[in-house]
């Protein structure tokens, strides 16, 4: 079995991480991004901000592994934000309308360098807030 086209790196800055993800998330490498999500969490972590500048492609799966991480994120106290999805990912979110619950700030926002955390953004989503678990079951209406 060839090894996941994924590399993953993480900084800390205190109880906040950035983790920076490239390649391609798929089925067989979505585990290897929900594990290093999970980690943060395990490490006392509550802001986490994944930057996806250099993922090529990302389906279904990562957008599930991203989910869930959220979830459990949320649990703890914290916020989980995606920035610069790739095109494929965009998508996914657009069509399944949770995106709200995983972007950044919005476009036209500058994007700090790629060794900065991300400023926590306090605007509110695009859509009506929906419990995470309502979207993970498909309960969401």
């Amino acid at each position: 079995m060839p090894f996941p086209q994924l590399t993953i790196h993480r900084r800390d800055r205190g109880n906040r991480a950035l983790i920076t993800l490239a390649g391609e998330i798929d089925l067989e490498s979505a585990l290897l991004v929900r594990t290093a999500l999970a980690l943060c969490l395990r490490d006392g972590i509550r802001t986490v901000d994944v930057d996806l500048t250099p993922v090529t492609f990302c389906d279904c799966s990562g957008l599930n592994a991203f989910l869930y991480a959220a979830q459990k994120t949320a649990e703890a106290g914290g916020t989980l934000r995606l920035h610069h999805p790739p095109p494929t990912l965009g998508l996914i979110l657009d069509f399944t309308g949770c995106g709200f619950l995983l972007r950044g700030p919005p476009p036209g926002h500058l994007a700090p360098p790629l060794g900065d955390v991300p400023a926590p953004t306090t605007e509110a989503p695009p859509h009506r807030p929906v419990p995470l678990g309502s979207v993970l079951s498909g309960d969401a209406r």
